[in-house]
């Protein structure tokens, strides 16, 4: 399924507007959703994320992603609908991707896609290390505690603010031989020789990327919403919107 044929899409196929706003500049979801044919485009307003929900041990992770997916959608949706809002990371004040904030004047209705995840292990959420050492410490982990992803969906449809939302959880299960400190920063420091973002990615996994494989028994779940964004998750939300919606649109044309 190509995403550039539009005919051909999910979107399409279910009688939804296209394409996706994905309020996301993550690559793998950007991957996914190419692989899954879905067309997007980006629109990103950064916020203060730290702020935001318990990071507490023994909190509840599928809680906390949720809050954040929605407070995500909340204010990408209020920056597209008011110009005078402006795009910027609260935390930063040079130097960050900037994001027109308009939408394309033939998109009169569009659906919005937000999303957040953390890594999960032994009652700790792991979310982006702060640096290569924590990076190292989280990985050492995995070889004796299994990992577990917890990421957020957040659909939302323009005008109407109808909006489904869910978590997708899964479970990575590596071998024994990660937990020995050495191969963990082994592991880490071949990532770094080939310039992988280990600093952007939750608790420092990178699943898809074959020296991680190497260690990896068997995944309770899927590899995608390991990656960030659950195909299966994308397309029960989605035929989940397309009732509201036509439900919505249904009462406004009686």
């Amino acid at each position: 399924m190509s995403s550039e044929n539009v005919s051909s899409n999910p979107l399409s196929d279910l009688g939804l507007p296209a394409p996706l706003v994905l309020g996301s500049g993550s690559f793998t979801r950007k991957l996914i959703l190419k692989e899954m044919g879905i067309p997007f485009i980006l629109k990103v307003r950064p916020i203060d994320e730290r702020n935001i929900g318990d990071r507490s041990d023994g909190s509840n992770p599928s809680k906390l992603v949720m809050k954040l997916a929605k407070a995500k959608s909340e204010a990408l949706i209020s920056a597209l609908l008011d110009p005078s809002i402006t795009n910027g990371n609260p935390n930063k004040e040079s130097n960050e991707e900037k994001y027109d904030m308009t939408l394309p004047p033939e998109l009169k209705e569009c659906i919005i896609l937000t999303g957040d995840q953390v890594v999960t292990c032994q009652d700790s959420i792991l979310e982006k290390p702060e640096n290569l050492t924590q990076a190292k410490e989280f990985v050492a982990k995995y070889g004796t505690i299994p990992p577990s992803t917890v990421g957020s969906v957040v659909l939302t449809h323009l005008p109407s603010k109808i909006s489904v939302s869910d978590v997708d959880i899964s479970t990575i299960h590596f071998k024994s031989s990660l937990s020995e400190a050495d191969n963990a920063s082994d592991l880490i420091d071949r990532l770094l020789e080939k310039d992988e973002p280990i600093l952007s990615c939750a608790g420092g996994l990178m699943v898809e990327h074959p020296f991680v494989i190497e260690y990896i028994d068997k995944i309770d779940g899927s590899q995608d919403g390991v990656m960030g964004l659950s195909k299966d998750l994308v397309m029960r939300l989605l035929n989940e919107l397309k009732v509201e919606v036509d439900a919505w649109k249904s009462k406004s044309t009686d």
